[in-house]
């Protein structure tokens, strides 16, 4: 059995009263990340304090995810079974469902303002149940599922500003809501490589969301801050602000095309085209860069055939691929019209984010301030998995501690939120 490497906890002052947030998970639960180059599972259980305590973590190469969609099934379910096996190896226990990270069907953002009429009376919950009912009809009518239904804000009559409209009289009930949609063909073949794990989807959480929630400090979710987590298959985008996600977007490219990349023009294996780019991968040249020489086995030839180039050529291949992903953020950024949100502070996140000179890349391309976000400590959590290259599954385990779930837990139906990817779950069985 593994053992944890080391544990990592932020300090607990004595008589520090408990900070259990609501909705927190209660008992034991699983967090499922599953990318395009790796499947990772962690096991853990909300302590005394509120925080998470991490008591397993599976991590396996990934296998039958391209883009963040999953294009074999088979492969899939190998890569996850293996990763939530170790998990389960280490925590010593079993789980029937996990929550998981969304980050296929190009999940996409959409901003929808509802009037809705109370004629003279008190606003109930059940008015705020019909307005998000009718926020996912109109996402469905598009083929689309909802995963985030997120209430902005309120307008009372006249009176805009409100958090919680419950108990207060009015005429006409105005909601922003802020709805997360993906495809419903790519949520089936999520819920079906899951199915064949014997594995629930408990809950869908946005993959940019969850990296947010892990590597964001309070005042960058109050005052705006955009969070640039960049994967192995895809880069995604969240923008927060007043502690809401305002803003959620997909790019289909990522560190994996670095490698791609690396490998075509050097005719190199894959794997050595990784190698190359976690040790020597950079966007800024140096002096010396034209003198000093990498090894490079050619592909299809003997072992002993070996090329020689110089670390310059290497940069020449990296620096265009990753000035095409932040060009692209910032055109997607600026398409989504957010005015003083788009233009808040970046963090970049993401296994390909520790590239050397990218956080300058970014701030030059984006004209706005970066820095490198890695996800808060975790209890329990080895140090090997608590870099930025982990940053999502590290927020799957604070959504389920409760961090970031929206002050109104108003789920379209009588239950509670976790019903809704309860009637997921049942509905991914019917059409597979």
């Amino acid at each position: 059995m593994n053992q944890i490497a080391r544990l990592t906890s932020p300090p607990i002052e004595p008589g520090q009263p408990p900070r259990r947030r609501r909705h927190a998970r209660s008992g034991t639960f699983g967090v499922l990340d599953i990318g395009s180059t790796k499947a990772v599972c962690i096991i853990a259980r909300i302590e005394s304090d509120g925080s998470p305590r991490v008591l397993g973590f599976g991590w396996q190469r990934g296998r039958g995810v391209k883009g963040g969609s999953i294009v074999d099934l088979e492969e899939a379910e190998r890569a996850i079974r293996a990763a939530v096996g170790q998990a389960e190896e280490m925590a010593d226990t079993r789980i029937p469902g996990a929550i998981v990270n969304l980050s296929c069907g190009q999940p996409d953002s959409r901003l929808l303002n509802i009037q809705w009429p109370i004629g003279g009376r008190a606003v109930t919950e059940h008015d705020l149940r019909a307005i998000l009912h009718e926020g996912r009809r109109r996402t469905g009518e598009e083929g689309r599922e909802t995963v985030h239904a997120i209430p902005l804000g309120f307008t009372v009559d006249a009176t805009p500003g409100v958090d919680d409209p419950r108990g207060m009289i009015c005429d006409t009930l105005g909601a922003r809501l802020h709805m997360v949609a993906a495809a419903q063909a790519s949520l089936r073949n999520l819920g079906a490589a899951l199915l064949r794990c014997d594995l629930e989807v408990e809950e869908l959480v946005s993959a940019p969301f969850a990296a947010g929630l892990a590597t964001l400090v309070d005042d960058e979710r109050e005052l705006g801050a955009t969070v640039i987590d960049m994967g192995g298959g895809t880069t995604s985008i969240a923008v927060f602000s007043e502690h809401h996600l305002v803003h959620t977007a997909q790019i289909a490219v990522g560190g994996g095309q670095v490698t791609n990349d690396l490998a075509t023009v050097l005719s190199t294996p894959v794997a050595h085209a990784e190698r190359i780019k976690t040790l020597h991968g950079s966007v800024h040249g140096g002096a010396d860069d034209d003198r000093e020489f990498i090894p490079v086995p050619l592909l299809g030839e003997e072992e002993h055939a070996i090329a020689r180039i110089p670390r310059a050529m290497v940069v020449g291949i990296i620096k265009p691929r990753l000035e095409e992903t932040f060009e692209l953020v910032r055109e997607r950024l600026d398409a989504a019209g957010l005015g003083k949100e788009g233009r808040a502070r970046v963090v970049l996140t993401g296994g390909a984010s520790q590239l050397v000179g990218v956080r300058e890349l970014a701030a030059r391309i984006l004209d706005r301030q970066v820095r490198l976000g890695r996800p808060l400590p975790v209890r329990g959590l080895a140090e090997a998995a608590s870099g930025p290259a982990f940053a999502g599954a590290v927020g799957l385990l604070l959504w389920g501690a409760g961090e970031g779930r929206p002050v109104l837990d108003i789920a379209p139906g009588p239950a509670r939120a976790g019903s809704a990817f309860r009637r997921f779950v049942n509905w991914v069985r019917e059409k597979v």
